[in-house]
């Protein structure tokens, strides 16, 4: 079983232990506020209130152990870079530390840890994508400007099939997985006909997904008149 160690637990730390321990991790939090230790102790199975820039504290902790450390502190940046230097220092295996600016990714980056989120500005863009669009309901970025996307399948595909829409052909997208009552079909065929109410996984690069959105949006809200 995985193990992670979750460095300052204010509401994204928080959200983040309660997400793992409901996947059945192991999780330890580390905070200098009692107040924040004792709301994630019922997801963790060591909660610890100390200063996580001490050196000799890390050190304690056994970080080496865990499989990911998490640095969620978000609303002090030097305590933040400190902790990612000590944990690389004390043989973290893999630091993840939060930021809210691209020059605090870099300073990150250079000072031990191995990946950076953005917490808002992840939840911004996902936001924007979901409610930008009625189909939506599911993406997840891949490295190298890709994408996957869940969405409800358009009312114009509905009893044609893939091969008769030229979906690869016409807009550089691979369709992944199908689904329908729940249950994904992984067996993609071109000779596969679109039903009401399923939803598909697609496959590709940003500016064709978006490309494809934007004309199937403008398709929705003019009757299908756009389509060529």
């Amino acid at each position: 079983m995985k193990s992670f160690l979750v460095i300052g637990v204010g509401r994204f730390g928080r959200h983040v232990c309660k997400k793992l321990f409901e996947l059945g991790y192991d999780v330890m939090a580390v905070d200098r506020n009692e107040e924040c230790i004792e709301r994630v102790l019922p997801y963790t199975v060591n909660s610890i209130i100390g200063d996580s820039t001490n050196g000799d504290f890390i050190k304690s902790i056994g970080v080496g152990n865990f499989d990911t450390c998490f640095v969620a502190i978000g609303d002090d940046f030097q305590t933040s870079l400190e902790t990612t230097s000590l944990l690389s220092e004390c043989g973290a295996k893999y630091v993840v530390s939060r930021a809210s600016r691209d020059m605090q990714a870099k300073f990150l980056l250079r000072n031990g840890a191995d990946e950076v989120v953005y917490p808002e500005r992840q939840l911004a863009e996902w936001s924007a994508i979901r409610y930008s669009s009625n189909n939506i309901s599911n993406y997840i970025e891949l490295p190298g400007d890709n994408s996957i996307f869940e969405f409800k399948v358009p009312k114009d595909w509905i009893g044609k099939s893939i091969l008769e829409l030229e979906i690869r052909k016409k807009y550089n997208l691979n369709i992944m997985a199908i689904k329908l009552d729940g249950n994904w079909n992984m067996r993609i065929n071109p000779s596969i006909i679109f039903e009401d109410e399923q939803s598909i996984l697609v496959y590709g690069e940003n500016k064709d997904l978006e490309k494809f959105f934007e004309v199937e949006s403008r398709n929705l809200n003019n009757g299908g008149k756009d389509r060529g």
